[in-house]
């Protein structure tokens, strides 16, 4: 096992190296020139993501499918991989960290054009969709459309389920001395619940848990930033400074150069908002809405909550509590999380806790669609379907119990081989993406049906 696990650390290493961030850094880039930064769209995005296109074809409301996609999204890497890159490093991560969500709000712009422009509709009415979806329809790869969906029922297991029940049942070992064993049953019995609903099911509780922990969460960050006031602006400061200065940041941080901070940032950015994982299609390929452009915007808001919004919040947050209390020990990310958070009285511990636990179920329940979608994908009849329900729902005990360095690094590798076929697609697709654009967004159609634009 070690053996294995020593080749998918250094698979993981490959596959997450420069060269993947520079192809997903520069999709990011490349769409946001050509789609003339959709992000300037964002209070229209907002706007459309609360409201509901009730004639459209579809099986959830864009805010059903907006909240199921952040659920999947918002995890545990908004607060340790945050932290995990400051570690890394330095306090310039989080600058980096920031500006990999502005620029992926164009590229989740893109996924979710393309997962309502390619999605089909069942025999019984269901819309299914995604990049496999687009990778068969709109380049006529079937072979990658199958490999991508391999890949992504393979990692919804891994950084979907197994890692964040042991993060579940980890935290409430330490902090109440629960048995994982206990939790492990809990969790898998509550998700059960949910995920034997299918897709209406898991979106109707994401729509009420995920407003629900995220707001509590940015309103105790906001807190603590206060009992930090003094810290705030060296905090910004220190991160601007750190993100740009060619000299090494002192202290903790002495070997973080301008390069460790922007690799850092910039990978773990990444992998925190999912843009151009090609995950979030999955889910957007199920909203009612009018057009393909109207879903796009609205899933280019789900980068910005994730990423712009809670990640630069647990950013400031880690730094200027780094700066309060220069005892804190930078060398871990998951020890630099709790220590950074835990100084804080009364509001801090408490905070944490609850901003893990629930952003590791919600990420639970998001996956579980993803993957239901790729197995669907790949063998349609009901009974796959079930069996794999059922086996991603006893994977959530054994996750809660076992050591999981090597789900981890496999994990990790999946994620990036999703990634590669999701970017060809949109970069192969990209004629399609500006003349959709053009036909709703440039040319004011954004409230037309798709039959109304056509004619």
């Amino acid at each position: 096992m070690d053996f294995i696990n020593d080749i998918l650390t250094e698979a993981s290493s490959i596959l997450w190296g420069w060269p993947m961030i520079i192809l997903l850094l520069g999709t990011h880039i490349y769409l946001t020139i050509i789609l003339r930064v959709p992000q300037r769209k964002l209070f229209t995005a907002i706007k459309l993501s609360v409201h509901r296109d009730k004639d459209s074809t579809g099986d959830v409301s864009q805010f059903g499918a907006l909240a199921t996609a952040l659920a999947a999204t918002i995890g545990t890497g908004n607060i340790v991989g945050v932290a995990t890159a400051v570690a890394l490093g330095g306090p310039g991560a989080v600058l980096w960290c920031w500006l990999t969500g502005v620029f992926g709000m164009s590229t989740k712009y893109a996924e979710g054009l393309l997962a309502i422009k390619y999605r089909v509709k069942t025999a019984n009415g269901k819309m299914l969709g995604g990049p496999m979806y687009a990778l068969e329809r709109g380049l006529g790869w079937k072979w990658m459309a199958v490999l991508f969906s391999i890949f992504t029922a393979v990692a919804a297991f891994g950084i979907g389920n197994t890692v964040q029940a042991n993060a579940i049942s980890t935290l409430t070992y330490e902090t109440s001395g629960i048995s994982p064993y206990i939790t492990g049953a809990f969790v898998s019995l509550l998700a059960a619940a949910v995920i034997l609903g299918g897709v209406k099911s898991i979106a109707k509780v994401c729509e009420m848990l995920v407003p629900f922990m995220a707001l509590i969460y940015v309103i105790g960050c906001i807190t603590i930033l206060c009992i930090n006031s003094e810290y705030v602006m060296p905090a910004i400061r220190l991160i601007v400074k750190s993100a740009f200065s060619p000299q090494a940041t002192g202290g903790g941080f002495a070997g973080a150069t301008v390069m460790m901070a922007a690799r850092y940032g910039i990978a773990r950015g990444l992998f925190s908002n999912e843009s151009g994982l090609g995950s979030a299609p999955i889910v957007a390929a199920a909203a009612r809405t009018k057009n393909p452009v109207r879903q796009a915007l609205v899933s280019s808001s789900g980068t910005f909550w994730d990423t712009v919004v809670i990640c630069a919040l647990t950013g400031i947050v880690i730094v200027s509590s780094i700066i309060a209390y220069p005892d804190i020990d930078y060398t871990d990310g998951a020890a630099l999380t709790k220590q950074a958070f835990t100084k804080i009285p009364y509001i801090g511990a408490p905070l944490l806790t609850f901003g893990l636990l629930t952003f590791a179920f919600s990420t639970i329940l998001g996956w579980s669609y993803y993957g239901e979608r790729a197995m669907e994908y790949l063998n349609g009849s009901r009974k796959t379907v079930m069996t794999y329900r059922v086996l991603y729902i006893i994977a959530i005990f054994i996750g809660s119990i076992v050591n999981l360095a090597l789900v981890w690094n496999l994990a990790d590798c999946m994620n990036a081989l999703m990634a590669i076929p999701n970017l060809l697609s949109l970069l192969f697709l990209s004629p399609v993406l500006v003349y959709e654009t053009r036909k709703y967004l440039w040319n004011g159609n954004l409230d037309n049906d798709m039959e109304e634009s056509d004619e």
